[in-house]
């Protein structure tokens, strides 16, 4: 299993508009206990051209300038899609119930496939 092609391929498919977090990504993957690397993989570029600004953890705070050019780059990017952002006391933050992208069984089956057909 190569974990970041598999990771690259699952955030390449958060819809435009849509937000998904670093455990939704990991599970996708099919290795749920790996949402820190997914994190550390979009922090260090590992994956290569993804969306990585649609990706917030488990209660919708953004990553901020660590991942980011500057502090408030993935806020924009998130707006720039429709994704409405809020201030709050522990950074930007996204409603997931709202902007959460819910992948479907399709969806996930649909990675799952494209992993063993690429052989990851």
């Amino acid at each position: 299993m190569d974990f970041y092609k598999r990771a690259s391929l699952a955030v390449r498919s958060v819809p435009k508009g849509r937000v998904a977090t670093y455990g939704q990504i990991a599970l996708l993957c099919g290795v749920p206990n790996y949402a820190r690397q997914v994190g550390h993989a979009l922090n260090g570029e590992r994956l290569g051209q993804v969306p990585a600004h649609r990706i917030v953890n488990s209660r919708g705070i953004l990553s901020g300038a660590a991942a980011f050019e500057t502090f408030d780059l993935q806020k924009r990017l998130l707006e720039a899609e429709g994704v409405e952002v809020a201030q709050t006391d522990r950074g930007f933050w996204v409603d997931l119930k709202k902007y959460r992208w819910e992948n479907t069984f399709e969806e996930a089956l649909w990675l799952k496939q494209e992993f063993d057909r690429l052989g990851i």
